[in-house]
């Protein structure tokens, strides 16, 4: 059923629609893809204003360091996030509560008409 008001069906290979036999996107992937190009680019800005080589050279450096660690910690939380949660994790299997007196938490304990400092 065909109106005025209704939008025509795009074709599955329209520009801007995902196209749904193509794989997922990872979001970690185009994150490390931008800061790959930011890792490019920040350095030639620098150049271009008058940075000397070496300055540029050292940010560009830096920068790769920093996405090379968040790529790291961010592949890292994925897994973790990806495993099933619950206590069947061996690290946590010796795990138990203890009975008995209640650990003692904070600081100093001044006494109830002791000044503190």
């Amino acid at each position: 059923m065909s109106g005025p008001h209704q939008r025509p069906e795009p074709p599955s290979g329209a520009p801007g629609l995902p196209d749904p036999a193509a794989p997922p996107r990872d979001g970690v992937t185009d994150l490390v893809r931008w800061a790959a190009f930011s890792c490019f680019l920040v350095p030639v800005v620098l150049l271009w204003y008058g940075t000397s080589f070496a300055g540029a050279a050292g940010t560009a450096l830096g920068l790769a360091a920093v996405t090379g660690a968040c790529r790291l910690l961010l592949r890292r939380s994925e897994r973790a996030a990806a495993r099933p949660t619950g206590d069947h994790h061996p690290a946590r299997a010796g795990r138990r509560h203890r009975a008995g007196r209640p650990a003692r938490r904070g600081g100093r304990h001044a006494g109830e008409n002791t000044p503190v400092d």
